[in-house]
Formats: structure tokens, C-alpha cells, sequence
């Protein structure tokens, strides 16, 4: 399989150590960006124990990031599960060649990163909640 943009080892680890972590409370996030001149994907920032809408905040509106969220999901049961999704963050204001080559890496990307779950967000910070992660993880 033919790869556009190269996943270095460094992200692999990183990923892996982020799926590993334990957790308590909260959400956590791991931001990827495809750096556009060298092919390859960069570790942006981790944030640990952020609100969902303190995350969508600290995201560019015109640039495409993939993150990888561990969130908090509290089940009808009681239960509290940290589930990871991807967030496919698209904004409709990047630039078009810059969410072309994105979204020609987000099938590895996923594959990688190992997660099954993907929300995709293009409508800015204001379309990112924890509703709308919690309707996606709970399947409503």
C-alpha cells in the first residue's frame, strides 16, 4: 500500500504510550498535523484532563489536525469507560491542498493510531462539545 504521508516512529510510540495511559477523570488528547513540505506527521501538543470545549479552543480554525481523545463516557449503567475516537478536525476554511493530502492520510492515520471510532468535525470549535462525543461513542 502507497502511503502520502510517512507516520515516523516517534508518533507510532507516542501513540502507544497515549492508548496505555491510565486514567481517572477527564479527557486527554494527543494532536497530530501532517507537515505539508516534508510529507510526515508531527506531534503537535497533549493535553491531559481538558474539557472537550477547552480542546476545540486550543485548535486552529483554518488548519487540519488529526486528535486522538480519551474521553470520559459515563454508560446508563453507571459505568465510566475511557474510550479512544479520532477526531478528523477539517475545517472548511483550510487551505484546499492541505485537506486534500489530510484526508488522503486519514485511513492509515486511523489504522495506526488503532481506533475505530472517528467524528468528523468541520464546522470549527463551536460544532466539537461533549454531546456531540458522547452521542457518537453512545451510538445515538
Amino acid at each position: 500500500m502507497s502511503h502520502t504521508v510517512d507516520i515516523p516512529q516517534s508518533i507510532k510510540d507516542s501513540l502507544r504510550k497515549f492508548r496505555f495511559a491510565r486514567r481517572n477523570e477527564g479527557s486527554a488528547a494527543i494532536v497530530i498535523k501532517i507537515n505539508k513540505q516534508k510529507l510526515i506527521m508531527e506531534e503537535v501538543e497533549q493535553f491531559d484532563n481538558i474539557s472537550i470545549e477547552e480542546l476545540a479552543e486550543e485548535l486552529p480554525e483554518n488548519s487540519p489536525r488529526y486528535v486522538i481523545l480519551s474521553h470520559a463516557l459515563v454508560h446508563s449503567d453507571g459505568r465510566t469507560s475511557f474510550p479512544l475516537v479520532l477526531i478528523n478536525w477539517a475545517p472548511t476554511s483550510s487551505e484546499i491542498g492541505l485537506l486534500t493530502l489530510h484526508a488522503s492520510a486519514l485511513m492509515d492515520f486511523q489504522t495506526t493510531a488503532d481506533v475505530s471510532k472517528v467524528i468528523e468535525i468541520r464546522e470549527g470549535p463551536e460544532a466539537l462539545t461533549s454531546d456531540v462525543v458522547d452521542a457518537k461513542l453512545l451510538g445515538k
